[in-house]
């Protein structure tokens, strides 16, 4: 096995068909494509993904007219392959998301957090969220919902939200704020009424979040991997369902970096089937269900 899982081709076949289609997908290929993209981001993609990554890249490699995994290979590892490296990326990354999924963390964010950084706001504070993995922006969109309930004037003070993700494509998406009808099933009547406007995009049915909505959030392209232009710290980082798809150490590094962007007592949402790893486990406190609470009590603490 190598680092990403997958088995030596010296010893088990590099040609060895591992899907198949109108394309063959073979073990060489595979763990070439795994290699890019953990390269790229971190992404962990092991044999076991084989049908997956045949799944979202085979109407790629017809639409560019290549004759195979084998010449797309090639094509995405060569310099003047960017674009369609960057377009791989695109389709292997898993963009599901919801309003108000695992609604627990929205429910904690309004009951034992936003009081106070509402508090403070109005005192003329400064207060910021990071949507670390905003998808098609159905999570930063619920976050500034979850906080126009308590505070309809927010924008009149220095409360910013903050959505970044990998994705320009998906980024595209949650800027122009437009949604089918059952993508709005877990927001309730009332708030569809307030800051949703049905409107037509294309022939098709939308229902658009208001400009007041928009106003709170700033979009931003950003590989987790990458360096963070951050200046200033957090109050709340939400990254949910995304660590999940990074190896073991690739994770501990993340949450030890989430831990430098937040002040005492700031607070990280994760995914239903992540936990926090590592030298981090001793600065984050497990309050509740994927929900921690950073402290400098921890620091220093050994396993």
């Amino acid at each position: 096995m190598n680092a990403l899982g997958i088995k030596d081709q010296r010893q088990s076949g590099a040609d060895e068909v591992l899907a198949s289609g109108e394309y063959p997908l073979t073990r060489r290929d595979l763990s070439e494509i795994a290699a890019m993209i953990y390269a790229d981001a971190g992404i962990y993609l092991n044999e076991t993904k084989a049908s997956l990554v045949y799944s979202r890249l085979s109407k790629h490699i017809r639409s560019l007219g290549l004759s195979g995994f084998r010449e797309y290979c090639e094509l995405v590892a060569a310099p003047a392959g960017a674009a369609a490296r960057r377009e791989m990326l695109s389709h292997l990354t898993t963009n599901f998301t919801r309003f108000f999924r695992e609604n627990h963390h929205f429910e904690h964010l309004r009951d034992h957090v936003l009081p106070d950084l509402l508090n403070r706001a109005r005192a003329g504070g400064r207060v910021r969220i990071w949507s670390a993995a905003s998808s098609d922006g159905q999570e930063p969109y619920s976050i500034a919902l979850t906080v126009l309930s308590m505070m309809p004037n927010v924008a009149d003070y220095d409360f910013k939200i903050l959505a970044t993700d990998i994705d320009p494509k998906i980024l595209a998406i949650a800027r122009t704020g437009a949604y089918d009808e059952n993508a709005l099933e877990t927001v309730s009547p009332a708030m569809r009424k307030q800051w949703f406007t049905e409107v037509e995009m294309q022939g098709r049915r939308k229902f658009q979040v208001d400009d007041r909505v928009k106003r709170l959030i700033t979009y931003n392209e950003l590989n987790l991997m990458a360096q963070w232009p951050f200046k200033g710290k957090f109050d709340v980082i939400f990254c949910r369902n995304v660590v999940i798809y990074f190896d073991e150490p690739t994770q501990m590094k993340i949450w030890q970096r989430f831990a430098g962007l937040l002040p005492e007592g700031g607070h990280l949402y994760i995914g239903h089937s992540e936990r926090v790893s590592g030298e981090a486990k001793h600065v984050f406190d497990n309050i509740g269900i994927t929900t921690y609470r950073y402290t400098t009590k921890g620091i220093g603490r050994k396993a």
